[in-house]
C-alpha cells in the first residue's frame, strides 16, 4: 500500500495530477487509511506509469482511457489499439508538418531582413501582415 506521496515519487506524477486522474476515473479510487488519507495498491504504480508514458507520447486523455480499457482485456484483438495509435501517429505527423512550415517561414523572414532599422525590418512587416507570408503555417 502506498500513500499518494509515495505513488507520486514512484511514478514521477505530481500529487494534484494523481488526484485528477482519480477524479476522472482513469485511476481507481484509492481506499482510505484510518486517518482518511488515500492509500493505493501497487497496481496503481503500473497504471499510472502507463498513463504518464502515454501522455509523454502525446496521447490525449480520451485515447488513454480507451487504451486502458483495452489493456484490461488482454485476450482480445489489438486492432483497436493499432487504430488508436495510428490516429496518434497521424496527429504527430500533422504537428511536425505544421512546425516545419513554421520553421521555414521564420527562416525566410530572417533571411529577408536587411538588419537595418525597425522601420525597414522585414520581420516586423511580415508579422504585421499575414499576406506577406510565403504559405500557411498556422
Amino acid at each position: 500500500m502506498l500513500s499518494i506521496g509515495k505513488l507520486s515519487e514512484a511514478t514521477g506524477v505530481k500529487v494534484p495530477t494523481i488526484r485528477y486522474y482519480e477524479e476522472i476515473g482513469m485511476l481507481p479510487q484509492a481506499s482510505r487509511s484510518s486517518g482518511n488519507q488515500r492509500v493505493y495498491e501497487s497496481a496503481s504504480v503500473s497504471r499510472l506509469a502507463f498513463i504518464r508514458h502515454a501522455r509523454d507520447l502525446g496521447f490525449p486523455l480520451e485515447a488513454i482511457r480507451e487504451l486502458l480499457g483495452l489493456s484490461d482485456n488482454p485476450e482480445q484483438s489489438c486492432a483497436e489499439v493499432d487504430r488508436i495509435t495510428a490516429r496518434q501517429l497521424g496527429e504527430v505527423k500533422a504537428r511536425i508538418s505544421r512546425l516545419q512550415a513554421l520553421e521555414a517561414e521564420l527562416e525566410r523572414m530572417l533571411k529577408q531582413c536587411a538588419c537595418g532599422t525597425i522601420a525597414d525590418c522585414r520581420v516586423i512587416e511580415v508579422l504585421s501582415n499575414h499576406a506577406h507570408c510565403a504559405g500557411e503555417h498556422g
